[in-house]
């Protein structure tokens, strides 16, 4: 039955006019004129409002919203998409809302960008898979401070020939990007250098969790451990290995540095490209929502760490008992009357012998097992390995409490 236009209002007008007189109950006579009780009551209601003239058809179009987004309002979110070319419409509404904007819902912005020709083009993504276990091992933060992850970007050249190696530090709960610092290389003491400062200025962290690269990490030798980590584990910091291969394990560093790639572009020298990377995390922390913090941004999640950075001890305590030696510029020790190999991370540090019998010793470096000595052994020390396992992470063997 036609209920619109002029013929559907004339139609109303009957079925309430009528409805008095009917017989059978009020749902049976809705259902002979084929609308439901629901439309039946709300036409009786709005006669009883205002009367024959309420029962016209009236416009559907919406009531408000036309004037949220004038001139005015498109105008800013234009600025704000060509200002940030790689920010969808869900930061664009939550940025400008937060400058007191009124913006209309997301979709609506994401129509104004397709009829403006500034709307990215968005990647096919795979249907996703069964969710499995975190990788063992890798701690979960539960707030700031507890895991810092830091990698290197890839290496580029300036316009001007120079080489740059970008090293990314980020504090993995709240997203905030703590420093990006424009290296000549990724040596040792470049590292160590530009993570004193951060340190300085943000405090220390619980875990630091880096791949298996350099100068994170070592190929050889116990536990993957390189002298940068080691110096790490001697400020009260515990190292977190990705598992080889497996970018994922880092999956939200990986993505920061994707919009880091994206959002600039190589600079004349070193210095210009670190003044822009400073500008780039300073946007970053303060104005881009992050979908994974509920589009809030870094700066409201994160503050600094209380653990401060102090000098370190000439080397570190070991129980009573445990004979300790230095590590040779070749990286060996002496133990039972022989030269045995520890490794060339080890080179200047202090390791402790624990007895374990007669012809057996274990090597500790700080509070971490590092491996066996064998009387027997022609070669050097048994180096400790990581042993990964379905549900947990483990080494051969145990590790003294962090003294």
């Amino acid at each position: 039955m036609i209920w619109r236009g002029k013929e559907g209002d004339e139609r109303r007008v009957r079925f309430v006019l009528e409805w008095r007189g009917v017989r059978g109950g009020f749902g049976r006579y809705c259902a002979e004129k084929g609308i439901s009780r629901k439309t039946g009551y709300e036409w009786i209601k709005r006669y009883r409002r205002a009367g024959l003239e309420g029962l016209k058809a009236g416009s559907r179009r919406p009531r408000g919203g036309k004037e949220w987004y004038g001139p005015e309002c498109r105008e800013a979110v234009r600025e704000l998409r060509l200002e940030h070319r790689s920010w969808g419409p869900k930061k664009l509404v939550r940025v400008l809302r937060r400058r007191k904007v009124p913006v209309p819902d997301r979709s609506t912005v994401a129509r104004w960008l397709k009829g403006w020709g500034l709307a990215g083009r968005r990647e096919k993504r795979a249907r996703r898979g069964p969710a499995l276990e975190r990788p063992a091992g890798l701690t979960h933060p539960q707030r700031a401070n507890e895991v810092w992850t830091v990698d290197f970007k890839g290496w580029f050249c300036t316009r001007q020939g120079q080489r740059c190696e970008p090293l990314t530090v980020r504090d993995l709960y709240s997203r905030y990007c703590l420093d990006i610092r424009m290296l000549r290389n990724q040596s040792r003491a470049s590292v160590q250098g530009a993570m004193k400062k951060i340190f300085a200025r943000y405090g220390l962290p619980e875990i630091i969790r880096v791949d298996n690269g350099a100068p994170f990490a070592s190929s050889q030798g116990a536990l993957k451990l390189s002298a940068l980590s080691l110096w790490w584990m001697r400020l009260g910091i515990a190292v977190e290995l990705t598992r080889r291969g497996r970018p994922g394990d880092n999956a939200s560093h990986e993505q920061m540095h994707r919009v880091f790639k994206a959002e600039t572009k190589p600079c004349q020298t070193l210095q210009g490209q670190q003044k822009q990377a400073s500008r780039w995390v300073r946007i970053y922390n303060t104005e881009r929502p992050h979908e994974g913090i509920d589009q809030r941004c870094p700066q409201e999640l994160y503050e600094k760490s209380p653990r401060r950075l102090r000098p370190l001890e000439q080397r570190p305590a070991y129980p009573p008992g445990w004979p300790q030696r230095r590590v040779r510029l070749n990286g060996d020790i002496k133990w039972a009357g022989r030269t045995r190999h520890v490794g060339r991370a080890f080179i200047a540090q202090w390791v402790a012998l624990k007895p374990v019998d007669a012809n057996q010793s274990e090597v500790y470096f700080a509070h971490q097992l590092i491996g066996e000595m064998h009387r027997q052994d022609p070669g050097g020390m048994r180096p400790a390995r990581w042993v990964y396992q379905k549900n947990s992470e483990t080494k051969i063997s145990g590790v003294l409490p962090i003294l």
